[in-house]
């Protein structure tokens, strides 16, 4: 789906709400506080998915108004699918977990929503100074292919190259980052509803933000929320305790879908980071 974004200024980019009603709230609520309107907001996805309300956040973010792009969790709920979709390897903990959190999900669900998210479209692309812009959800041909930091520049390359696009903002790996590529720029603003393995308890969205002269600042910002709420909530749901414990924690439950130097990396608090593309 190709969309004109209206006005000028900046958009904020996020990903996976993942069912945590109080984080997409708060990251609403910082939307209105930074002045950007809904038509310059992007979701890459996910909507539903490890926490304890999914109903109540795909309304929420309807209700917002903002750009979604179909997820695999909101693919595999449009269909009535029996699982996430997720990409995790069989029988590893994250695998036994979705079954876990992937079931209440679908259970709570409403027609209405299934037909909302079969709806929603697989990419956006757009133009922002010049330059042309691709939301994805995981990978161009593979919707729930995981690109982290460490993926060789080749395979992001040849991934930007199949998006014919100057910036492919993507989302699914969970972890927030910023990578020029042979003049063209990945962005993954990360996921609002759970933690980045950090150590911390906040959510992670990202603002792309046009120049007078008309490069692009690329910046990846925490979001601080009511954690202990969300994990509240999701200890009354009764169906995951080990995401509760990554709310208050800030650490993944499972490590198994991480390359090593991301693994390695579990637990140290990221940084907010700016990026400028001439």
């Amino acid at each position: 789906m190709r969309i004109t974004l209206p006005g000028d200024g900046p958009v904020l980019c996020f990903g996976g709400p993942y069912s945590n009603l109080e984080a997409t709230r708060a990251l609403r609520t910082e939307a209105r506080r930074l002045g950007i309107p809904a038509e310059r907001v992007i979701c890459t996805g996910d909507i539903v998915a490890y926490c304890a309300n999914p109903v109540e956040t795909a309304n929420e973010i309807r209700d917002w108004g903002c750009h979604v792009i179909k997820g695999n969790c909101e693919e595999q709920l449009a269909a009535r699918a029996d699982n996430c979709g997720c990409g995790f390897g069989a029988e590893t903990t994250c695998d036994l977990l979705s079954r876990g959190w992937y079931e209440y999900a679908d259970a709570q669900m409403t027609d209405d929503l299934r037909d909302w998210m079969a709806g929603l479209p697989d990419a956006i692309t757009f133009e922002l100074t010049g330059r042309t812009f691709r939301v994805i959800h995981g990978g161009v041909t593979m919707i729930n292919r995981f690109i982290f930091p460490s993926t060789p520049a080749a395979e992001k390359s040849a991934e930007l190259e199949a998006a014919k696009a100057d910036v492919v903002v993507a989302g699914h790996s969970g972890l927030p980052f910023g990578e020029t590529v042979a003049e063209r720029y990945w962005f993954n603003p990360g996921v609002i509803g759970m933690p980045a393995n950090d150590g911390t308890t906040d959510g992670w969205f990202g603002i792309i933000t046009p120049e007078a002269d008309s490069s692009l600042t690329f910046a990846l910002k925490r979001l601080a929320y009511d954690a202990e709420s969300a994990a509240a909530s999701l200890q009354t749901a009764g169906f995951a305790q080990p995401y509760v414990e990554a709310l208050v924690t800030g650490r993944w439950p499972s490590t198994d879908v991480l390359p090593e130097k991301e693994r390695l990396s579990s637990g140290r608090p990221l940084r907010d980071v700016e990026q400028m593309l001439a």
